[in-house]
């Protein structure tokens, strides 16, 4: 007789009552979704979208979101994780979308995004003789540069966004530090849920003030339709040389990451390490999603290391709580004037709920390094690293006679500059521990010492242990 199913919350293929897994996915469905959709608006800023254009970005990165995650949850072939975690667009693109969108807009975006989608595929076949590729002082050197990368962007949106004929002025500035004073003091001292939806909350803020203000136009929700399809090929795809290898690159070092939070939720959430087959299928499914949602007019999905956490913290695995929140993003992407309403928000209020999130993946680079020891070794990679891809992002002007294929390529997006710097480095560096630097150390101080001693004994003929000449 058969055993009957699990409503255990605490158990994968657990299938808790509504009820029950309603509330509980509630939570992942506040940590992702201003993530989901914000991604989406920057690239339109970039890339002078229009409002069209904008909608459909959103809405299409809203069911590529609940796609990914599907397949991570419940698997097609060799496709998808089955582990509990949530995928969908994420920041760690966006230096790389930006500089790819401002020269080459959406259609060498998705282009490029098509091959990277394909490198995502060939890492998750080949993952083993890659893993060794790519330890913490790589990855950990790459997720920082990524944080530190996002910041202009931040401080931009907070003074109003870029050209806003009110850039800067104090109103802008007041309405984006009373959102970012809401996320802070919510996240600081709330509980339970509230302490969860910081975002959100501020973000409700912010949006009140501005509504109040004036600084909330609702014409494209007025405009969007109730229900919309997504549609094969809504963009051109071009393949410029610059932006497929920048993304290639990006894509790649994703997959880093993506390693990382699979190990996260199976460590932290299911008390084990990741299986091998579990690690390739989550690669190759979110591979897979990259690479056909470009034809769709998605940008690139990732892991959401902000719902690792919170299946670590709650230790919650059951899919069906996880399905849920995809199956909601599903329905908001299937809604345009959802997607609309995502767009009236002001620039200053995405800026200063963001800048939060930009600061949280920088440490969390910083978390990644210090699970190496900071020998000599590994501080010289990170530090080289740091230093040659926001030396080039701060003075593009100094590759300004390279050709424009390695304008792009290499100071377009300090992501690249610091996942190659790193990586070389990693492997041409001879490795040592902190212990042999340390007898190395020694040993030097020991020699110092031996030859000032014989230093001083030729220098003092009459001193101890020496036999005057007669």
């Amino acid at each position: 007789m058969k055993a009957p199913a699990s409503t255990s919350v605490f158990e994968f293929h657990g299938r808790p009552s509504l009820p029950q897994a309603i509330p509980l996915s509630l939570q992942h469905i506040l940590a992702m979704i201003m993530g989901t959709v914000t991604v989406p608006i920057i690239v339109a800023g970039t890339v002078g979208a229009s409002t069209g254009e904008t909608l459909l970005l959103i809405q299409i990165s809203l069911l590529a979101s609940g796609i990914s995650t599907l397949i991570q949850l419940y698997g097609v072939g060799r496709f998808g994780a089955r582990l509990p975690t949530i995928f969908g667009v994420g920041f760690a693109y966006v230096p790389t979308l930006t500089a790819v969108g401002a020269q080459y807009g959406l259609s060498g975006i998705l282009g490029a995004q098509l091959v990277g989608g394909l490198a995502m595929l060939l890492v998750g076949l080949g993952i083993r003789p890659l893993r060794n590729l790519f330890p913490p002082i790589v990855a950990g050197t790459v997720v920082l540069v990524i944080g530190l990368s996002l910041y202009d962007i931040a401080i931009r949106y907070m003074a109003g966004g870029m050209n806003n004929p009110h850039f800067g002025e104090p109103l802008q500035w007041m309405v984006s530090l009373v959102t970012l004073g809401v996320v802070l003091v919510i996240s600081q001292f709330a509980r339970g849920f509230m302490k969860l939806s910081a975002i959100v909350c501020g973000i409700l803020v912010g949006y009140v003030l501005a509504l109040a203000l004036g600084m909330v136009d609702f014409t494209p929700v007025a405009q969007a339709a109730w229900f919309s399809a997504p549609k094969l090929m809504p963009f051109e795809l071009t393949f410029p040389a610059a932006a497929v290898v920048s993304m290639v690159v990006i894509c790649i070092v994703n997959s880093v990451q993506t390693i990382g939070d699979l190990s996260a939720t199976t460590i932290g959430g299911m008390n084990r390490e990741l299986g091998e087959k579990e690690l390739s299928g989550g690669l190759l499914g979110n591979g897979l999603c990259t690479l056909v949602g470009a034809l769709f007019g998605a940008l690139p999905t990732s892991s959401y290391s902000q719902n690792v956490g919170i299946v670590a913290m709650t230790r919650v695995i059951s899919r069906t709580v996880l399905g849920l929140a995809a199956v909601f993003m599903l329905l908001a992407g299937l809604i345009p004037k959802f997607g609309a309403l995502m767009t009236t928000i002001p620039y200053p209020v995405l800026g200063g709920a963001t800048i939060t999130v930009f600061g949280m993946i920088t440490m969390t680079g910083i978390q990644l390094l210090t699970r190496d020891e900071l020998s000599a070794r590994n501080m010289t990679i990170a530090s080289l690293a740091l230093a040659m891809s926001l030396g080039v992002y701060a003075a593009p002007e100094a590759i300004e006679v390279l050709p424009p294929m390695f304008q792009l390529a290499i100071g377009g997006s300090p992501v690249v500059v610091a996942a190659l710097t790193s990586l070389v480095l990693n492997l041409i560096l001879p490795k040592r521990s902190l212990a042999d630097e340390q007898r190395e150390r020694e040993q030097i101080a020991e020699n110092m010492e031996r030859k000032n001693a014989q230093r001083s004994a030729k220098a003092s003929p009459h001193s101890a242990g020496s036999r005057p000449a007669r």
